[in-house]
């Protein structure tokens, strides 16, 4: 997919978080990234990163709900570097609320950068990738896709709904038979700024939801994810057991959520200021980076991603692992066989010792 100048890529969300973090990440390789959200102040932080890092990059202030502003700067995204090899999709805002407490004006503003948003970038992205029959959409989704929790329902429903929009989608591609790529990538709790400038109505500070990840964490499995055949990329144990246990026992995470962890596990013990800023409708300026309040508690690596990106060599050390228990088996049957052979042959001794000792006996009688 690269070539001379390196890959061409498109990351919405680009100023703080998990896409400020994938916006490295690919800098890293030498990629020409077009830099898309709504704050220009953390979009030149960006922008700075990636020159330091050896890439090249293009900001372009950017609200995502908007389809027009969105075709536009993929339009200057090819103008300035050339044909988009890969579109990321991770711009969000979300609203903690219990249902009952949003407006309808609310629900509508999460669908639209969160949800539609998508729709809007993966469109841009497609009619540049189809006609060359080559590209790749990488859509940042979440365990929430699979297993919603309480107090962010328009974020979950925003999330689900961008599985079904990706499926529909992949099985339309594989109908046509076209090149283009579209894979998920699902992430856990990640500690961004998200936490601090998202809209609440909880009592104290929200928390993402332990164990919390590094945002570079889910900035490497979303460049492997663009890099690679997978359809779908689980980061972090946390989102292959809600997988897992929402499949297997619903019921039971219901009560769970709604009892026991989903209140408390999505805040700290710190009061909320109600009068803070948030990000909503309008981007609260400045560079906020990539990382959030919480790196005290936030894990720096997964096994689960290390192992989840390199199948084939956890297949190799299983396959070597399994060879070494069936060798050790085998000596240990063989082993066995020639103690047991080696008893049968001591009692044969002995009993014709025996038979001899009687046979002599006889004779002098």
């Amino acid at each position: 997919m690269s070539r001379r100048g390196g890959e061409v890529v498109v990351v919405t969300g680009a100023s703080a978080g998990v896409g400020r973090a994938t916006v490295r990440e690919f800098a890293r390789r030498g990629a020409r990234i077009g830099l898309l959200a709504r704050g220009r102040v953390g979009l030149e932080g960006a922008r700075r990163d990636v020159e330091e890092l050896g890439g090249r990059a293009l900001v372009l202030p950017t609200d995502v709900a908007d389809a027009d502003a969105v075709e536009r700067a993929a339009a200057a995204v090819e103008t300035e570097f050339g044909a988009i090899d890969v579109w990321v999709n991770n711009a969000m805002v979300s609203v903690y609320s219990t249902v009952w407490q949003m407006t309808p004006e609310e629900f509508r503003r999460v669908t639209d950068v969160t949800y539609l948003g998508t729709v809007h970038g993966t469109l841009a992205a497609l009619r540049r990738m189809l006609p060359r029959d080559r590209g790749c959409v990488v859509q940042v989704g979440s365990a929430l896709a699979y297993r919603a929790i309480p107090l962010q329902s328009a974020y979950c429903a925003a999330k689900h709904a961008m599985k079904g929009f990706t499926q529909s989608l992949r099985t339309e591609l594989l109908h046509e038979g076209s090149n283009v790529r579209v894979t998920m990538v699902h992430l856990p709790a990640v500690n961004t700024p998200q936490f601090e400038w998202t809209k609440s109505r909880l009592p104290r500070q929200a928390l993402p939801v332990p164990p919390i990840y590094q945002p570079e964490v889910a900035a490497r499995a979303i460049y492997f994810a663009a890099h690679s055949n997978r359809r779908e990329v689980q980061v972090g144990g946390s989102t292959v057991f809600a997988l897992l246990g929402n499949k297997i026992a619903p019921g039971f995470a219901d009560w769970y959520l709604g009892k026991v962890v989903g209140y408390s596990g999505q805040q700290t013990n710190e009061p909320a200021d109600p009068n803070r800023p948030h990000n909503l409708w309008e981007p609260i300026e400045g560079d906020r980076g990539a990382h959030g309040r919480y790196d005290d508690r936030a894990y720096r690596s997964s096994p689960q991603v290390w192992a989840n990106t390199h199948r084939g060599l956890v297949a190799l050390a299983g396959a070597g692992l399994a060879g070494v228990l069936l060798a050790a088996a085998s000596r240990s049957k063989k082993a066995a066989t020639s103690e047991k052979a080696a008893r049968k042959e001591i009692a044969q001794t002995r009993r014709g010792k025996h038979e001899d000792e009687r046979d002599c006996g006889s004779s002098r009688r």
